[in-house]
């Protein structure tokens, strides 16, 4: 275990069942770095926060499109999300069009799950 962070410090957003969330997890927990975890499911999508994300990361980047949700949405729904007003509107009432996991690291926010990029957020720290 190389690294040990306060757990205030890094919070995860996601599903618990996605499969890249539990890859990121495993990744965390491998790692020694502690963290929170919020559940879409249960607890929904800060709205404080999504404002955030969209703010850091632009909607197209939060916007996960290969996902099965967005695969299932009809053609008018797809085709009404064109900016991150209607994006944003989506990801609240559909959680898992975010991508996941969303990771906010204290000083920067990711979307995803890459483990190098993870292991430069982590020594960066």
């Amino acid at each position: 275990m190389w690294l040990r962070y306060h757990a205030s410090m890094i919070h995860v957003f996601g599903i618990p069942n996605c499969e890249t969330v539990k890859k990121a997890r495993a990744w965390l927990e491998a790692h020694g770095v502690a963290y929170t975890f919020h559940d879409f499911k249960k607890q929904g999508v800060p709205t404080e926060r999504l404002d955030a994300w969209l703010a850091a990361l632009g909607w197209e980047a939060l916007l996960n499109r290969r996902g099965t949700t967005w695969r299932q949405l009809d053609d008018a729904t797809r085709a009404g999300v064109t900016d991150g007003a209607s994006a944003r509107a989506l990801m609240l009432a559909k959680p898992s069009v975010i991508r996941r996991p969303v990771v906010d690291w204290g000083d920067r926010i990711t979307a995803g799950f890459d483990p190098d990029d993870w292991a430069r957020h982590a020594t960066r720290r």
